[in-house]
């Protein structure tokens, strides 16, 4: 063994001595390849953790979604699951027949061919009636429906016992009161008035000129309405919005229901209605918004996105549905807003805030960083220097606890200690509910404080210890930098730590997007826009959305351009207590405009 040994060593040494000069080479050239295999290896290695840290949020979000599927909606998922069932065994049962079909071949394909002719027929003939069908014309016979009538007469006081009266001019309207629609008979009353005895006869004129009648026809003028020489009187029109806007009922299935009650009112003609009514009313909302941005302490907003139905190209092909953007803002007690915008930008929070310097609560978008900044963003009308005090942040502890609750979900141990703070948080508060302000201002200080001071130490030692992306990370970084924000309700009695309220607002929007999925326009949006905020302000002041609205849409015509803020619901009971009682209770009719209210006259209570 040993002289194999040496023998090896004597070829070794041979070889070396032979390849010295390329020995060298060939060590440099090793060299360079480890070290390119080891970056590689490097780069495999990142790309592996890359891989596992996605892997994991995956997993997450699998967690998530099992979380909202099955518990939130367990029986639907076994609904879908049988479904999917008996769909897969009729597909199969489908292939089957259709493998037989065309295993048959020959004369059924003749028929096939008969029977795609015939249909074709068929579908030409139906176009060419479509096509050549007379469009409606002339007004809905409403005589002719069939609907219990209610009778109002409208005289003009001018002549009313000073001229006599020879007949009436009758027209309806489609009313609606509580229990069922009504055909409004309205009656103008037609008058005779006698002239004062003159000459007949002109200067210069001749004994045999034609004489004048001594007398002329004069029939009472139609109250001032908002659509002129409308179907729908005032009732029915706050009737169609409260469907629509109150309860979420589309519009075509109010026409079916309409059609089962006797009488046609198409979905054509309800929103135009919707959309002019709800373009006019506001004027209101508009005269609240100012009064809101001169005075509220609080703006709570949000936001949410709806499909809008875009017009058509000019081939006449239909286009995607776009987005926009619903926001809302409770200001205070007082009001509710529902704008719609077309962008969902830091100009257009910008544009809806401006000159507003108090408290604005919101969910730490990034669209809102330059209104709290006060730097004008892009586009805006104004400069740095010409803005006043920026309003301040508040932030919202609802937000924060739903990152926490989401890592929780995935059994993430510092989402379920985060959801325990803040939980600790909002029991500490509640208790302190029924107190005034600055009671519990004082109480919060007490014992509020301290739990919040805990809650920031934790996150900000948590958040610095946990440096893989995921669910934990966000919600930890989503308290440490909103911390300042999160704070800010400690500062007065009056602030919330959640924005839930603003929340609340928003159902009825989310509500209309599952009923009538998109609106026709931008146009048609914003009038909804003002509909949605004058019936959350009603509700926010404890009254009744479908009356209010048929009083306003009777009384808008009539009030002063100044003076619109009396209608809002705020002040609504005040305003009304002012207005003549048997003027409001005719379905249709003029309105007295009562005078500029008192200073005690002007609150809401």
């Amino acid at each position: 063994m040993d002289s194999d040994l040496a023998h090896a060593y004597r070829i070794r040494v041979e070889a070396t001595g032979a390849q010295g000069a390329d020995g060298d080479e060939r060590v440099v050239s090793l060299t360079a390849e480890v070290a390119t295999l080891r970056g590689e290896l490097a780069r495999a290695q990142g790309a592996l953790a890359n891989l596992r840290v996605r892997y994991h949020q995956l997993l997450e979000e699998l967690h998530l979604l099992k979380r909202r599927l099955v518990v939130a909606k367990a029986e639907r998922l076994d609904d879908v699951t049988a479904a999917q069932l008996a769909f897969d065994k009729l597909l199969a049962e489908t292939q089957a027949i259709e493998k037989c079909l065309d295993a048959a071949g020959g004369a059924d394909d003749d028929d096939d061919d008969r029977d795609d002719d015939d249909d074709a027929a068929a579908k030409t003939e139906r176009e060419r009636r479509r096509r050549t069908g007379a469009p409606p014309t002339g007004r809905r016979k409403l005589d002719e429906s069939g609907l219990p009538e209610v009778h109002v007469e409208v005289a003009d006081p001018e002549f009313e016992g000073k001229a006599e009266r020879i007949g009436v001019e009758v027209t309806s309207r489609v009313a609606y009161e509580r229990g069922g629609h009504r055909r409004l008979v309205v009656s103008r009353v037609v008058y005779k008035e006698s002239e004062a005895d003159e000459s007949t006869h002109t200067a210069g004129g001749t004994a045999d000129a034609p004489k004048q009648p001594a007398f002329r026809i004069v029939t009472a003028p139609m109250p001032k309405e908002i659509m002129k020489r409308g179907m729908l009187a005032p009732s029915m029109i706050a009737h169609l919005l409260a469907m629509k806007y109150v309860l979420g009922v589309p519009f075509h299935r109010y026409e079916q229901q309409c059609t089962r009650e006797g009488f046609s009112l198409d979905r054509g003609t309800m929103c135009r209605y919707a959309e002019h009514v709800g373009a006019t009313l506001g004027c209101i909302v508009e005269a609240a918004r100012k009064e809101a941005i001169a005075t509220a302490f609080c703006l709570s907003t949000d936001a949410t996105g709806v499909a809008i139905q875009p017009t058509r190209l000019e081939d006449g092909k239909r286009q995607p549905c776009r987005k926009g953007h619903f926001f809302v803002t409770l200001a205070d007690k007082d009001h509710v807003f529902l704008d719609y915008q077309a962008k969902h930008t830091s100009l257009t929070v910008w544009n809806m805030f401006k000159g507003f310097s108090g408290y604005v609560q919101a969910d730490a978008h990034v669209i809102y960083d330059a209104l709290f900044k006060g730097a004008p963003p892009e586009g805006a009308d104004e400069t740095p220097d010409e803005c006043g005090p920026p309003p301040l942040e508040v932030g919202c502890f609802s937000h924060a606890r739903r990152k926490y609750w989401e890592a929780a979900i995935c059994r993430h141990p510092l989402g379920l200690e985060g959801v325990r703070r803040i939980d600790a948080i909002f029991d500490a508060d509640r208790e302190l509910a029924k107190l005034a302000p600055v009671q519990r201002k004082e109480r919060r200080d007490q014992t509020v404080r301290p739990v919040v001071d805990a809650f920031f130490a934790w996150a900000r030692a948590e958040y610095a210890k946990v440096s893989s992306r995921g669910l934990v990370r966000t919600a930890l970084g989503y308290s440490v930098r909103q911390e300042q924000a999160l704070r800010r309700f400690l500062d007065d009695g009056r602030l919330r730590m959640e924005n839930n309220s603003a929340e609340r607002e928003l159902r009825a929007v989310a509500v209309g997007r599952k009923a009538w999925l998109f609106y026709a326009s931008d146009d048609h949006a914003g009038a909804a826009g003002n509909i949605l905020s004058l019936v959350a302000s009603c509700k926010l002041h404890d009254l009744d959305p479908e009356p209010y609205l048929a009083e306003i849409i009777r009384i808008v015509p009539y009030w002063p351009r100044d003076r619109y803020l009396e209608l809002a619901p705020k002040y609504w009971r005040a305003t009304r207590a002012r207005l003549s009682p048997k003027e409001l209770e005719l379905p249709l009719g003029h309105i007295t405009v009562p005078p500029p209210p008192s200073k005690e006259q002007t609150s809401p209570d």
